[in-house]
């Protein structure tokens, strides 16, 4: 509805919306229901700890980014700039509050005790997901926020900082799911193993594994993608002065 045929509902001025825009936001909405919709969600809760890191990825790393990418900054940007809702997001899209928010939440959920209850009751599970999803919204709007005035991204160098800190902030999960040499989770010790040969210790191995790789993939792609940008940003301000000159 924001980025479709009712637009002009949600937001004064210019309606037009960037093809790629609308096909991010779409597509963001269409990976979530991969993630949270599709036999992933019970392959994850049932069977495989690597499907459920899966789900996560995708609910982390994928499809916040779309949604923002796909938000138009003139919706952004008519929120005023005084208002309550405004002084909130600046808070939850403050880049400290934001990362240590959300490396401290997604640590404590593979807690065992935690993980386990969020498997066996459903609405735990839902405010896992949801606490994911959220806060990896609010993790991911300082480095490609969809605003120029309200609420607009950190510059290139504490996007830079910010990223490999994040990048950091995921080892001790790392290490605790590939290196603590036995199974952590009851429910994968006894669930019926639908995949030959992968044991419950080496299906938490690779769930670590594919947390790290997606993690280190997307925050080194972010970081080359702001170094490129701040060059151009540079070199263009150098040019234009030396036209002026």
């Amino acid at each position: 509805m924001i980025i479709g045929p009712y637009r002009d509902r949600w937001y004064r001025g210019d309606s037009n919306i960037l093809l790629w825009r609308a096909v991010s936001f779409y597509a963001g909405w269409a990976f979530f229901y991969i993630a949270v919709g599709s036999p992933i969600d019970q392959l994850g809760e049932d069977y495989l700890f690597f499907v459920h890191m899966i789900q996560h990825m995708l609910l982390i790393y994928i499809v916040p980014p779309l949604l923002i990418v796909g938000l138009p900054p003139q919706l952004v940007d008519q929120i005023p700039s005084q208002s309550f809702l405004a002084k909130a997001l600046r808070v939850f899209f403050n880049p400290i509050f934001a990362g240590l928010t959300f490396s401290v939440v997604y640590t404590l959920w593979h807690i065992p005790l935690l993980y386990e209850l969020a498997l066996r009751d459903k609405p735990m599970h839902i405010l896992e997901h949801a606490t994911m999803f959220g806060l990896g919204f609010c993790m991911w709007w300082p480095v490609i926020g969809s605003s120029h005035k309200v609420l607009p991204k950190s510059g290139f160098g504490v996007r830079i900082l910010y990223t490999f800190l994040l990048m950091v902030g995921q080892l001790p999960v790392f290490a605790f799911l590939c290196f603590s040499g036995n199974a952590l989770y009851d429910t994968y010790v006894w669930a019926p193993r639908i995949i030959e040969g992968l044991d419950p210790l080496n299906d938490q191995i690779l769930g670590g594994i594919i947390m790290k790789v997606s993690n280190m993939a997307v925050s080194l792609g972010t970081i080359a993608y702001c170094f490129y940008s701040w060059y151009l940003r540079d070199a263009a301000q150098e040019f234009g002065a030396a036209e002026q000159a």
